[in-house]
């Protein structure tokens, strides 16, 4: 029966359809060293194929899997994973992922902004386009870095400053939160403060993990070595010279760049010095430094929300001696108490009795001399929890 089958030809629109399902074209934006951004609908076969990366590498960019935050150098690329920057940079272009997210828009912008050579040409006051170069002299030293230290200050720069935002937006509500609880211990106050306390541990994990991935970085010479993609380029290209360096290191239009600009670092990138990695690390500790401020910042917020919490458990543990020593007093005045009502119930009782006759002049000795112990009876009794420390003073 089997033979006597027959295969039916697959429908060529259904495979693509199939392989369009199994994958799914994510959406990147292409930032090139001119500052121009295209927009990209690429699966992860064009990515691995267009900056020539393994899919373990590609795998780490994907929103969907949960990875720490990871600095990569492949031998033409830099994979980075930075939160939500989610980008590949290699020595011509930046691609980034999900560039329509609201939180990655801003670091196109700055991208765009800060990728384009300023070498090239520049607009004056007066409407003429002057060479870069010729203004960069007048106003002072340049930026020589190359274009993947560029790309990788921008990144570094935007998740630094979006932690950091995300800690003092953080602090601006915890602290006045917890000076509140301090001075009224209410149902509302403790949910609030409970809300902060989680949102500053899910925030000091992700800046923990930055922080750590940079310092494992500034630890290994050969991990920073890899992230110098010109480098390698020059090294696997014919020797250049000095003079041609420029155009793999276009100038940086940052001035305030935290790249070192001194012509040392350009002259020994171009030369191919391989040991010689202060540049990137004066770069990654600019950045390290600030990200470990902001996990300064919460690890005292993390120690205020503790005293915090340790005064108001000693607050609560006053509370509860004080109620201690309130059921010390009512017990003891039962128990004095007990005693008179058991005097008053003998005296009381329906049952004749001779020697009743002609004493009613006792009555009042008897509530005299019975009040008298019963009273006598609760300052004992209180005497003795004071000198035992039971009550406080």
């Amino acid at each position: 029966m089997a033979r006597d089958g027959y295969v039916v030809p697959a429908d060529p629109l259904a495979v693509a359809a199939v392989k369009k399902k199994t994958h799914p074209a994510r959406s990147w934006i292409l930032v090139d060293a001119t500052g121009q951004g295209t927009i990209l609908d690429a699966d992860k076969h064009a990515i691995m194929n267009r900056v020539q990366i393994h899919a373990r590498d590609l795998r780490i960019l994907d929103p969907l899997l949960s990875y720490p935050s990871t600095i990569l150098g492949r031998e033409g690329a830099i994979v980075l994973n930075l939160e939500h920057i989610k980008a590949i940079i290699t020595s011509e272009e930046v691609l980034l992922r999900d560039p329509l997210d609201e939180n990655v828009i801003p670091v196109v912008e700055e991208l765009q902004r800060r990728l384009p050579p300023s070498s090239v040409f520049r607009q004056g006051q007066d409407g003429k386009e002057y060479p870069g170069g010729q203004q960069d002299v007048e106003a002072g030293e340049e930026d020589e870095s190359p274009f993947e230290f560029r790309a990788l200050e921008v990144a570094l720069e935007a998740i630094c400053s979006f932690l950091a935002a995300r800690t003092t937006e953080l602090e601006t509500a915890a602290y006045p939160a917890l000076d509140e609880l301090t001075s009224k211990i209410s149902s509302r106050n403790l949910d609030r403060v409970r809300k902060l306390k989680s949102a500053m541990t899910r925030l000091t994990a992700r800046v923990q993990k930055v922080r750590d991935e940079l310092e494992q970085l500034l630890d290994d010479d050969d991990d920073m070595a890899d992230l110098y993609l010109s480098r390698k380029l020059a090294g696997a290209s014919s020797p250049v010279s000095v003079s041609g360096g420029a155009n793999w290191f276009p100038a940086s239009p940052t001035i305030g760049s935290k790249i070192s600009r001194a012509s040392r670092a350009s002259v020994a990138t171009i030369r191919g010095d391989e040991n010689d990695v202060e540049e990137l690390e004066m770069l990654l500790e600019a950045y390290f430094m600030q990200i470990d401020s902001s996990l300064n910042k919460l690890t005292t917020l993390r120690e205020y929300i503790d005293d915090t919490e340790d005064y108001i458990n000693i607050q609560l543990d006053n509370h509860r001696n004080q109620l201690i020593q309130l059921e010390l007093f009512l017990s003891s005045g039962t128990v004095c108490l007990s005693i008179y009502s058991l005097v008053a119930g003998i005296f009381g009782m329906n049952i004749p009795y001779t020697w009743n006759d002609n004493h009613g002049y006792m009555f009042k000795w008897v509530v005299i001399v019975t009040g008298v112990f019963c009273a006598s009876l609760f300052i004992v009794l209180m005497t003795y929890a004071r000198h035992k420390g039971l009550v406080g003073s």
